[in-house]
C-alpha cells in the first residue's frame, strides 16, 4: 500500500510540473513499481511467507478500494469538463450541497465523501488513512471498518449540512477520523484488560507522520470545525470501546456491528427530518431574471410598432395589463412560495422580491400614464423602473456566488 500511495502522490506532480519527456521516463519508473506492487499483492492474498519467512499480513481490501474509489473520481474530476474545484465541478461529481440534498439528493452524504477539492487535499487525506486504515481494517475487520467509515463520513456531511448549507461539503476528513477514534477505542482495551497481544510502538511510530499531516493540514485549512471535527472521532472511539474489545483475539460479532449501523442510519435520519426540503432558489430567481428580459423585450417591440404608428396608447396599456403585469404577479408567487430558504439566501429573496414590487408598481404606473396622457405618471413609472433595475442588478449578482 505505501508503494502505491508514493506511485498516486509522484503521478501527481508529474502531471502538474514535469515536461513531456519527463513525464514519459517517469511513466516507465512508474509500471516498474506497479509491477512490484501488484507482486506484493499477490504474495499477501495468497499469504505466501516473505524474506524473512514469515507470512505477509492479510490485504486490507476495504482501505485499498477506498484508495482506489478516491482516486479514480479525482482523475475524472481532473480531466473532465468544468473547472477543477470550481463548485460546479465539485457538485457535479457527487459533493454535497444542502438545497439539494435535501430535496431527494440524499446519496450526496455518502458520495462526497469520495470528492476532493484539489490534488493536495486528495494527497493529505490518503496518506493519513492508508497506514491507519491498513492496521485498523486488520484489527477489527472488514464490516466494522466499512461501517465506521461510512458512517462516519455520512454524519460529518449532515453536519455540514446543519452548519453551512449552502457549501458544497467535499472530502473524507470526517471519515477519517472516524477510523482514528476507531483504532484508539481499539488499543485502549489493549491497554485496559492486558492483553497479551498488543500494537508494539514502532508500528504506532510508523503512523505519526502522516497522521500529523493530516491533522495540521485540516487545522490549517479549517476542513473540519471544531464541533464537526470531534463528533466523527468521539463516534469512532466509542464503537471501538464498545464493539473492539478483544478484537485481538476475536473479530466483532455481525450481528453487534450492524446493530451500531442500525444505530448511526437511525440518527442521521432523525438529524436530517428537520432540515429536509431546504429551498433551492435557483429556479425561482432565475424565472424571475428570465421574465424581465422577455417582458422588456416584448414591450419594446410594441413600442417600436406605436412609433410607427401601428398601434395607439391605449393598446400599449392593455399590453401592460393583460400580459407584462401577469407574467411579474407570477413570477413574485414564485418567489413568496420559497419556504426554509437558508439565512445565506435570505437577503437574495428579500431583493427580488423588493424589485418585484418596484417593478410591477412601475408597469402599473405606466399603464395609468398611458391611458390618461399624464406625463408626470409616466415621469414616475420611470424613476420606479430605475429602481427597480438598480435592485436587479444586486440579484444579479448575487445570484452569480448560487451553486
Amino acid at each position: 500500500m505505501s508503494w502505491t500511495l508514493f506511485v498516486l502522490i509522484a503521478a501527481g506532480l508529474v502531471v502538474y510540473f514535469a515536461t513531456p519527456d519527463e513525464r514519459a521516463r517517469f511513466l516507465r519508473a512508474c509500471l516498474g513499481l506497479l509491477s512490484r506492487a501488484g507482486a506484493e499483492t499477490v504474495r499477501r492474498v495468497t499469504r505466501q511467507p516473505g524474506a524473512d519467512g514469515q507470512p505477509a499480513p492479510p490485504v486490507a481490501f476495504v482501505t485499498s478500494a477506498i484508495v482506489l474509489v478516491n482516486v479514480c473520481v479525482f482523475t475524472g474530476m481532473l480531466f473532465g469538463a468544468g473547472p477543477f474545484g470550481d463548485a460546479g465541478t465539485l457538485l457535479s461529481w457527487g459533493a454535497s450541497l444542502g438545497p439539494r440534498t435535501t430535496n431527494g439528493q440524499w446519496w450526496r452524504l455518502v458520495t462526497a465523501t469520495f470528492v476532493h477539492a484539489g490534488f493536495l487535499h486528495l494527497v493529505v487525506v490518503l496518506a493519513g488513512l492508508v497506514q491507519v486504515g491498513c492496521l485498523t481494517e486488520r484489527l477489527v475487520g472488514r464490516f466494522l471498518f466499512a461501517s465506521v467509515y461510512v458512517a462516519a463520513g455520512l454524519l460529518t456531511n449532515i453536519g455540514y449540512l446543519l452548519i453551512a448549507p449552502v457549501t458544497a461539503a467535499a472530502g473524507a476528513s470526517g471519515a477519517v477520523l472516524g477510523i482514528y477514534g476507531l483504532l484508539l477505542g481499539t488499543c485502549a482495551w489493549s491497554l485496559l484488560r492486558g492483553s497479551p497481544v498488543r500494537i508494539p510502538w514502532r508500528t504506532l511510530k510508523r503512523l505519526a507522520p502522516g497522521v500529523a499531516l493530516f491533522l495540521v493540514y485540516a487545522a490549517v485549512t479549517h476542513r473540519l470545525g471544531r464541533t464537526i471535527g470531534v463528533a466523527p472521532f468521539a463516534g469512532g472511539t466509542i464503537v471501538g470501546l464498545m464493539l473492539a474489545r478483544g478484537s485481538q483475539d476475536h473479530r466483532p460479532a455481525a450481528r453487534r456491528v450492524a446493530v451500531v449501523a442500525a444505530a448511526a442510519a437511525i440518527l442521521a435520519v432523525l438529524l436530517v427530518v428537520p432540515i429536509r426540503g431546504m429551498a433551492d432558489v435557483r429556479p425561482a430567481i432565475d424565472r424571475v431574471i428570465v421574465m424581465e428580459n422577455r417582458v422588456s423585450g416584448t414591450y419594446q417591440a410594441a413600442l417600436a410598432r406605436f412609433n410607427n404608428g401601428a398601434i395607439r396608447t391605449l393598446a400599449l396599456a392593455q399590453l401592460i395589463d393583460r400580459t407584462i403585469v401577469p407574467d411579474l404577479q407570477a413570477a413574485h408567487a414564485g418567489v413568496e412560495a420559497l419556504e426554509r430558504v437558508p439565512r445565506e439566501h435570505q437577503s437574495l429573496v428579500a431583493l427580488a422580491q423588493e424589485y418585484l414590487r418596484l417593478r410591477e408598481e412601475s408597469w402599473r404606473l405606466r399603464s395609468t400614464g398611458l391611458r390618461l396622457l399624464k406625463i408626470p405618471t409616466l415621469k414616475e413609472a420611470e424613476r420606479k423602473e430605475w429602481e427597480a433595475r438598480e435592485v436587479l442588478a444586486k440579484v444579479r449578482d448575487l445570484r452569480q456566488h448560487v451553486s
